[in-house]
């Protein structure tokens, strides 16, 4: 039997697959099993423990994991509070839930829905569960050490900021430094480190580093862990001079506001830059951010893309607005000295 490991599944060498006595049991977040799959909807592939994009096919066997999902422009979706007959495939990185809400652009694409067969065990007959899976998991400080850490806010999920950090990156990369970058929230899918490790990142890694098939819903002090196991990953490393930091979706999103609201995560950040998809958001996303007492160095984003949005934000910001020509071109990059 051929079983298509997915990328949730990386850190897993040796396990079983067991069914009986599993029948009534409810999954938690990164609890991992195997699924056949019975109808391709959205998902038509998925990435795999090796990082390639696999096709799946209705019938093929994959072991994932159960996690929750946000995603304002895809699926919403839950780790399963009934035994269902069937589930479905909320993330391509092998995310498995059930899914509550759909973004309107998919209002004809059903997802990929799959059928449980068992959950993977150890040699104690216990499930497996990917989170800090045979990592030894540190308690965040709180403390600044190490290279900066430079902050990358959006406004909204699809505002631009993974850009902003990679040419920000870029920039920096250009002028001889040596950048590290985290992923630290989101679902499980190596795309957005990869893209920043191409434009010139010596070292990336994500929360799916220590294990997470995704972080919505988990408490902030377990997404304050993650950063310190990633961090002290990075400083490990070594010759880092910054490290930039992305936390994925937009700023009113649960686990993003729990963390730019904790003292002592902030502490630890130098530096912060904000996207933003136009001139609104921009203003009043500063406002937001404002009343939490952080100012941005920088804006940048999807709304740099319009010369005449970048006039209608000056009119009312006195700020430094780049858009990633400008971060590219090292124009940045005095701000971080």
């Amino acid at each position: 039997m051929k079983i298509k490991k997915s990328l949730v599944t990386q850190f897993l060498q040796e396990y079983r697959i067991v069914k009986e006595g599993f029948e009534t049991y409810l999954p938690a977040s990164g609890d991992v099993a195997m699924f056949e799959i019975v109808e391709i909807g959205k998902h038509q592939s998925m990435q795999s423990d090796s990082k390639r994009s696999v096709s799946i096919f209705s019938g093929d066997y994959i072991l994932a994991a159960f996690a929750d999902r946000y995603a304002t422009s895809q699926f919403e979706g839950y780790v399963p509070t009934e035994i269902l007959p069937e589930y479905h495939i909320l993330g391509a990185g092998g995310v498995i839930g059930v899914v509550k809400s759909k973004n309107a652009a998919l209002e004809d694409i059903e997802p990929t829905t799959v059928k449980w067969l068992g959950y993977a065990v150890d040699d104690s007959n216990q499930i497996i569960n990917t989170k800090f899976y045979r990592m030894n998991r540190p308690r965040f400080k709180g403390d600044k050490k190490g290279p900066k850490v430079i902050l990358s806010l959006g406004a909204t999920m699809d505002s631009g900021k993974t850009t902003t950090a990679a040419f920000l990156t870029r920039g920096l990369y250009l002028e001889g430094k040596k950048v590290g970058f985290i992923k630290l929230t989101g679902t499980a899918f190596t795309k957005d480190k990869d893209f920043v490790f191409d434009t010139g990142a010596i070292f990336t890694l994500d929360f799916s580093d220590a294990g997470y098939p995704s972080t919505f819903t988990i408490p902030v002090p377990e997404i304050l862990d993650i950063y310190e196991f990633l961090r002290n990953k990075m400083i490990d490393f070594g010759g880092l001079d910054y490290i930039v930091m992305e936390i994925a979706d937009g700023i009113l999103q649960r686990e993003t506001m729990g963390l730019i609201t904790n003292k002592d995560f902030m502490n630890t950040i130098s530096h912060v830059v904000f996207s933003c998809g136009d001139s609104l958001s921009a203003l009043k996303g500063l406002e937001v951010l404002q009343s939490l007492q952080i100012k941005p160095d920088l804006l940048s984003g999807r709304f740099t893309m319009s010369e005449l949005l970048i006039r209608e934000v000056r009119q009312f910001v006195d700020m430094p607005v780049f858009s990633i020509d400008h971060l590219e071109q090292k124009a940045a990059n005095a701000l971080f000295q």
